[in-house]
């Protein structure tokens, strides 16, 4: 197949792109070319903005567009209007963020996903993020139709992750010291490793796969207590956790998320709870939690330990609150 994809200079696109790649797919790589260092050999790239330049696109003959940085639906609607009556797949990677929040049982593709005020704003919030998706699931619907593929992902991670939202686990874990945890062990998490996405969404093109899919971890099935061990075993750096508890947490205003990645607080996570099973029926697999473990801290050693992340807790900070949290321990016993 000749595959086009819109994006792929950063994180999830040069995996779809690999894993088309090994499946013997030609591919073109329609971006600004910001990142030259994601280029992939035998992959041909085409230079462009895709609100001004699609033009360079005109008159190409592609079998499926896998558009991995869609988000205002007047945009996307350029690539589809052009692209979507000659191919044969349209995929647009969209987000669970779609949902509204709590998102409610059965919490599947069905669950109703949130609206906008204004659906021309063009201008990324935390509020306006998942509802402007939404509409770019409908463009993508209404212009493709039968041949579209919508791919809702929870947190994506793993190698090329550029946020450090679960990255920072690994990394942490091999400074060593004591390493603030939050929560209990049994915390349930969900996330997805880049390249297991990839994977899917490559072998979805090949069957032709279309409809909406979630494509996130299995929560039911990952805790937090899974996550640390897995990175304790894997950093081997004589590093010890520290759990500390949701209530002192709040009391210290630590962020969830930003500075605790991939956590949030029981009740406030129901997002995380959208589940995939859909997309496991379709093909969808999961890789062990150590490979994905292993393959952050690979990646994130190659560009530093020393480094400063762009999420997690800072070392002071880190040091400060389980200095408060120990005293507090010490009081009570």
């Amino acid at each position: 197949m000749n595959v086009l994809i819109i994006g792929g200079s950063k994180f999830l696109g040069p995996h779809v792109i690999d894993a088309l790649l090994l499946r013997g797919h030609s591919v073109t790589a329609f971006n600004r070319g910001r990142d030259p260092s994601q280029s992939r050999p035998g992959v041909e790239h085409v230079v462009g903005d895709r609100a001004t330049d699609l033009e360079r696109l005109r008159g190409r003959k592609f079998d499926a567009v896998v558009d991995t940085c869609g988000y205002f639906p007047r945009i996307v609607a350029l690539s589809v209007d052009m692209l979507a009556p000659s191919i044969a797949s349209y995929v647009f990677v969209s987000s669970i963020s779609v949902y509204v929040d709590p998102i409610e049982p059965p919490r599947d593709e069905t669950s109703a996903v949130a609206i906008i005020a204004d659906p021309t704003i063009e201008a990324i919030t935390p509020e306006s993020y998942g509802p402007l998706k939404a509409l770019c699931e409908k463009v993508v619907i209404d212009g493709a139709d039968r041949r579209a593929l919508v791919v809702r992902p929870g947190l994506i991670v793993g190698p090329l992750d550029p946020t450090d939202r679960f990255t920072y686990w690994p990394h942490r874990a091999a400074l060593g010291g004591e390493m603030l945890v939050p929560g209990e062990p049994s915390h349930n998490i969900s996330f997805i490793d880049v390249r297991d996405l990839a994977d899917f969404i490559a072998g979805s093109v090949e069957r032709g796969t279309s409809g909406i899919f979630n494509a996130s971890g299995d929560t039911a099935k990952t805790t937090m207590g899974d996550l640390i061990a897995s990175c304790l075993r894997i950093a081997d750096a004589r590093t010890r956790a520290t759990w500390v508890s949701e209530q002192f947490v709040k009391s210290e205003e630590i962020a969830p998320w930003s500075e605790l990645p991939a956590w949030i607080p029981e009740g406030e996570d129901t997002l995380m709870w959208a589940s995939s099973a859909k997309a496991v029926a379709a093909g969808l697999t999961y890789r062990p939690l150590d490979d994905t473990v292993r393959a952050a801290l690979d990646y994130t050693r190659a560009k530093g330990l020393d480094r400063g992340l762009k999420s997690g807790l800072a070392r002071e900070r880190e040091a400060e609150l389980l200095g408060r949290w120990n005293e507090r321990v010490k009081k009570a016993m």
